[in-house]
């Protein structure tokens, strides 16, 4: 699971003015799906499966209070669960736009607001989604999506909330809570698993992909460790089941054995 949070400079995520021409970036997917003939994916909230453009732009830009000129406004995050990933929510495009969706609000809108430790849950963020049904032209791999534009003010317009900060769960001076980064998408990671049954390999887990793109060489070594350990694991559970799989046929012989048996003596 791919989780980016971005919000900066002067190109498609400048979140220091207005939310509009994000809003409308967002929306360039739609002119194509009705060329095709098939339905725009409208915006949703954590509430509602169907949101218009105006009022996402209305609500993000009017939840601002006592923000500078300067200071960002609103953040992007992108939600973007691997090819396996999606084909375990769904067989069809739809089924996995509603898991998708679900999976936004039920979990990773709570890991988002939990994260800043100010007690904050998901019914205290606005934000507003939107499905991308993309696929890669020269792979063919599917890369459905979910785009999230997030106030930095929460709902009741009172708490400013920067998933940029560099701050760790501060309880002291004159930034309290904060926010970690690797820990969100850590435990984003860990809820889709849950959430969904689904059996996630080491290698693709953050811990062992952060560890190999950022960590130290102890960060390399422990990730390898644990690899080991899980592939003897694997392997001393396959052979359980085939000692299992064994002694369930020698009943089922035994049994038919002893059924001829009476069935000769008759």
């Amino acid at each position: 699971m791919n989780i980016k949070i971005l919000g900066g400079g002067s190109g498609t995520y400048a979140n220091r003015g207005s939310s509009a021409a994000l809003v409308n970036y967002l929306q360039h997917e739609d002119l194509e799906r009705l060329r095709e003939g098939q339905a725009a994916e409208p915006f949703f909230d954590q509430e509602r499966e169907r949101v218009s453009a105006r009022e996402a732009v209305y609500r993000l830009d009017h939840n601002k209070g006592q923000l500078g000129k300067n200071d960002a406004k609103f953040y992007a995050l992108i939600v973007s669960p691997s090819e396996k990933e999606l084909k375990h929510m769904g067989t069809t495009k739809e089924e996995q736009a509603r898991a998708l969706k679900a999976y936004v609000r039920e979990q990773v809108l709570p890991a988002y607001a939990a994260n800043f430790n100010k007690g904050l849950d998901a019914k205290d963020i606005l934000y507003y989604g939107k499905v991308h049904h993309e696929r890669d032209g020269q792979t063919g791999r599917e890369e459905m999506h979910a785009h999230l534009i997030v106030s930095r003010k929460d709902m009741a317009n009172k708490v400013k909330l920067s998933p940029m900060t560099n701050h760790r769960a501060t309880g002291k001076g004159a930034v309290r809570g904060g926010f970690d980064r690797e820990a969100f998408v850590s435990a984003c990671e860990e809820r889709f698993d849950r959430q969904t049954g689904y059996q996630r390999e080491q290698q693709e887990s953050f811990a062992y992909c952060h560890a190999l793109r950022k960590g130290s060489v102890e960060a390399i070594r422990q990730q390898a460790r644990e690899r080991v350990a899980l592939e003897a694991q694997r392997k001393e559970l396959e052979k359980q089941a085939e000692r299992m799989k064994q002694q369930q046929e020698q009943k089922q012989a035994q049994e038919l054995g002893r059924r001829q048996n009476r069935g000769i003596r008759r």
